[in-house]
């Protein structure tokens, strides 16, 4: 008997364990299931985040990755970002230590960001101009050629020495690059004009790309090779800026607009030499300039009370910009209009400090020529300065301006160019 119920429990105790087997491999399937799932969802997400495809006109460097592969510098193979294609529609701002500024580079006629204080030192190159670090991690380089095609530019740059390109973009006028050179990022843009070609190269160590690499953008994005010199940006401050200045003392004394000698390094009157900047009216824009060492300057005659009134017309007499009368430095005049609103029309860039003559041409008063307030709002705005204000200004420093008289030498002999270079 005891063996019979023996044979039992030994029976049901096998049973119990085989159940217990296949109840176990029948839920590992189950288990993955959900897994799965999560794997199909994570692909969905992956696709549905990848780049959209190239523009018609882009050339990216693929080098056999696909299109999320990370580049071997940990950069993605991407199109030109946007901030490179175009000038940004907002102002560009950073932190007072990048010292951020538009200028217009002298060397090459175009516009662009600069951070200042990054790249205090200056220098110029063989076709344009070239700021630096003090220890040359960061480059940024203009350049401007008079006869280049620009697609074989385009090509040419990419293939320079020890540059792995990124990415690339060639349009009708004007190209972008950005890659790797050596230990360096860089970026090149350019634009072209008939068959002169100008553009701009930013080069910086991959260790300051945390901080350069928005700057670098911003270089790019402002970047205008060929600006409309008669519609100045409003803030913008070149590094050499061009004006008119009027003699007003035989001695060497002269008035110049008071915005034209603001933050010069010099300033400098082609023919007769560096100026000093002695005294302010900043009410009425005016600056009284003194050259020493000069003689037998010939003084502008001032014209009476009331020579300026609405209505009247004048001859304006300066010294237009270089970039408005290619490279020239020779006096012009231009007839104005007095309105309510000041000189109608705006006489050319250089203008600013030009002299407006009356009928019997004496000095009626100083043009003041300012850009439009806003960016790309059209032609600069031109006021002026009238005769009594002028007076007032030379007799508060001692200085007797010449009178009218109907034998006082023409306008023409009393103006000259006057330009600032800032740092």
């Amino acid at each position: 008997m005891y063996l019979r119920m023996a044979a039992v429990f030994v029976s049901l105790l096998a049973a119990t364990t085989l159940a217990f087997a296949q109840d176990s491999k029948t839920r590992k399937p189950r288990t993955a299931v959900p897994v799965a799932k999560s794997a199909a969802h994570k692909a969905k997400t992956h696709v549905a985040t990848a780049p959209a495809a190239a523009p018609q006109h882009e050339d990216v460097a693929r080098r056999g990755k696909g299109v999320n592969e990370t580049h071997k510098h940990g950069k993605p193979e991407t199109a030109v970002g946007t901030e490179d294609r175009e000038a940004p529609s907002t102002p560009v701002t950073f932190p007072d230590s990048v010292g951020w500024q538009l200028i217009e580079d002298p060397a090459t006629g175009a516009r662009l960001g600069l951070p200042g204080k990054l790249v205090p030192r200056v220098d110029s190159s063989r076709t344009g101009s070239r700021w630096a670090s003090a220890q040359g991690q960061i480059q940024i380089e203009t350049f401007r050629l008079t006869e280049a095609a620009l697609p074989a530019l385009f090509e040419q740059e990419k293939k320079a020495s020890r540059r792995e390109i990124v990415s690339s973009q060639l349009t009708a006028d004007s190209f972008v690059i950005g890659g790797v050179q050596g230990l360096k990022n860089f970026r090149v843009r350019a634009a072209a004009r008939g068959t002169e070609v100008r553009g701009v190269t930013v080069l910086y160590d991959q260790a300051t790309e945390g901080t350069m690499d928005r700057i670098a953008a911003a270089v790019v994005g402002t970047y205008i090779g060929f600006p409309d010199h008669a519609s100045p940006v409003p803030g913008i401050r070149r590094i050499v800026e061009y004006g008119t200045a009027i003699v007003v003392s035989s001695d060497g004394d002269l008035i110049a607009p008071a915005h034209i000698t603001d933050d010069c390094q010099a300033i400098t009157l082609p023919g007769l030499g560096h100026a000093e900047r002695l005294a302010v009216d900043k009410a009425n824009d005016l600056a009284l300039i003194h050259v020493y060492g000069v003689r037998n300057l010939v003084p502008a005659a001032l014209a009476g009370e009331g020579a300026t009134s609405n209505g009247a017309d004048f001859k304006l007499v300066g010294v237009a910009d270089p970039l408005a009368q290619a490279g020239g430095v020779e006096v012009t005049s231009a007839v104005g209009h007095r309105t309510a609103q000041g000189i109608e029309p705006a006489p050319k860039p250089g203008f600013s400090g030009a002299a407006a003559a009356d009928a019997r041409g004496a000095l009626a008063g100083m043009v003041d020529l300012k850009p439009s307030a806003v960016a790309g709002g059209g032609a600069p705005s031109a006021t002026l300065v009238p005769a009594e204000a002028i007076r007032a200004f030379l007799q508060g420093r001692g200085i007797t301006p010449a009178a009218a008289a109907p034998d006082h030498a023409p306008i023409e002999q009393s103006v000259v160019r006057v330009a600032c270079v800032r740092k």
